[in-house]
């Protein structure tokens, strides 16, 4: 039951924050960088897969460890450096391989990936830690 516990509640956080990032906080900085490589709709079965496996990470790597040695908090010393190394990947990657992607977008999104992820992870912990 914890497991998913942790899962939904990491799920939910990561999404509706990711949301608000995307669709609001960051969404004219991000078409200013890379809306000639955007696409005018979402590929939504990617869109899910995306968020459900991502936060499957999140839970097998952070949250779940941090349940069993640490709670809330070690879930989001993991989390931060989870997100860190997957955002890292993809930025990088986007970096050395795309014309026109930008370091400072890379730098915006590798810190973003982090907190998003360590908050998520923190919060799916605490969740957990307290209704499961």
């Amino acid at each position: 039951m914890t497991v998913i516990v942790a899962y939904i509640a990491t799920l939910i956080v990561f999404v509706v924050v990711d949301i608000v990032w995307l669709g609001y906080v960051a969404n004219s900085y991000y078409r200013s960088q890379i809306g000639h490589l955007m696409a005018d709709t979402f590929n939504m079965p990617a869109v899910f897969a995306f968020y459900l496996i991502y936060a499957a990470g999140v839970v097998y790597f952070a949250v779940m460890p941090a349940l069993a040695a640490g709670g809330p908090m070690k879930a989001l010393m993991l989390g931060l450096l989870f997100g860190f190394f997957c955002y890292a990947t993809y930025d990088l990657t986007n970096l050395a391989t795309l014309k026109n992607w930008s370091l400072p977008m890379s730098l915006l999104d590798m810190a973003w990936g982090a907190i998003l992820t360590g908050l998520s992870a923190a919060a799916g912990a605490y969740i957990a830690s307290r209704f499961a």
